[in-house]
C-alpha cells in the first residue's frame, strides 16, 4: 500500500547576513493512516518540517528533498496553484496559537465558511450547516452562538477548537497539528486530544503531532520521531519510548519529573557536539 506521505532527505535552509542556517537537515520518514509524533526542543526543526510539507515555508528559504510525496503526488514539483488547492482540502495544519492564527476582524463562523467555500462549490446555507456540524463535532456546546463570535470573545480552548474545526471541515487526508495544546491548561489539553483522537479514528486520517512534550506524545501517538538540531536522532514506537537508545532521548526522559521520587535538583541534559553533526 502506498504511504499517505513519504519524506526522504528533507532539507530547509535560510540565508542570513552571517551565512546559511540549516533548520532541517536530512529528515526522512513515511506516514500511513496513523498518529506520528515529532518531539524535540524549541529550534529542533519540528515546525519547519511541518511547514515544508504544507508549502508554508517563507519565500526566502530553500526547501530540498529527494522525495516529498503526498500519495503519488510530488509536492515539490507541483505548480504553486495546484498546491494551494491541495492545502486546506486534503492537507491541513493546526497552528500553535489561535490568537495569532484566527483573523481578529472576522467572526469565527465566517472564517470557517470561507475555508469551505474556497475548496467546494456549496451554497451559503449548506456551508453554514456544515460549519455548525463541525463546531459541534469539536465539542462546542452552543455552535450557533460561537458561529457569530469574534476570536477575542472566546477562550483559548474554544479558539483552538474553532481552529481544529476550520482545518477539518473539508475532510483532509492528512492533518499536521503544531503544538495544538501548548497554550491550554491541562484539562482542556485532554479534551482537545480526545477530539483529535476521535476524529482521526473516525475519518481514517494521518496525523503528525508536533510537540516538545515527550510524555504527552508517548500516550497519544503510535510512533515517535525525536529531533535535535534539524535531524531525526531516533525513531521508535511510543510503547517503547522508555527503551530509547539515543542519549538525547534518554536525557529528555530523565529530565521529566516523577511522582513519588525525590529528584532535586532535576537532572540537566548535557548535550554532546556529535549529536548536531
Amino acid at each position: 500500500m502506498t504511504p499517505l506521505l513519504t519524506v526522504e532527505d528533507l532539507r530547509v535552509s535560510f540565508p542570513t547576513q552571517t551565512g546559511t542556517v540549516d533548520a532541517v537537515r536530512g529528515v526522512s520518514f513515511t506516514l500511513g493512516r496513523e498518529r506520528l509524533g515529532i518531539v524535540g526542543e524549541s529550534g529542533s526543526g519540528k515546525s519547519q518540517t511541518g511547514r515544508a510539507i504544507m508549502g508554508l515555508t517563507p519565500s526566502q528559504a530553500e526547501v530540498r528533498a529527494k522525495k516529498l510525496l503526498f500519495g503519488d503526488m510530488d509536492l515539490l514539483a507541483m505548480p504553486p496553484k495546484e498546491r494551494r488547492l491541495l492545502r486546506g482540502k486534503r492537507l491541513a495544519m493546526i497552528l500553535q496559537d489561535p490568537k495569532y492564527s484566527l483573523n481578529p476582524v472576522m467572526t469565527i463562523g465566517r472564517q470557517i465558511v470561507e475555508t469551505l467555500k474556497t475548496h467546494e462549490r456549496i451554497s451559503s446555507k449548506d456551508a453554514r450547516t456544515r460549519v455548525l456540524q463541525m463546531l459541534e463535532a469539536v465539542q462546542i456546546n452552543d455552535p450557533k452562538r460561537v458561529f457569530d463570535l469574534y476570536p477575542h470573545e472566546v477562550s483559548g480552548g474554544m479558539g483552538q477548537r474553532a481552529m481544529i474545526a476550520m482545518m477539518l471541515v473539508c475532510g483532509p487526508d492528512l492533518l499536521i497539528a503544531d503544538e495544538p495544546t501548548s497554550a491550554l491548561d491541562v484539562t482542556v489539553q485532554l479534551e482537545v486530544l480526545a477530539i483529535l483522537d476521535k476524529l482521526v479514528s473516525e475519518r481514517g486520517m494521518g496525523l503528525i503531532f508536533v510537540s516538545h512534550d515527550l510524555r504527552l506524545v508517548s500516550t497519544f501517538c503510535d510512533r515517535v520521531l525525536v529531533m535535535y538540531a534539524g535531524r531525526v536522532v531516533e525513531e521508535l514506537s511510543s510503547a517503547a519510548l522508555e527503551q530509547a537508545h539515543h542519549p538525547y532521548t534518554q536525557g529528555l526522559l530523565n529530565c521529566l519529573p516523577r511522582i513519588g521520587s525525590h529528584r532535586h535538583p532535576l537532572p540537566v541534559l548535557e548535550r554532546q557536539k556529535e549529536w548536531a553533526e
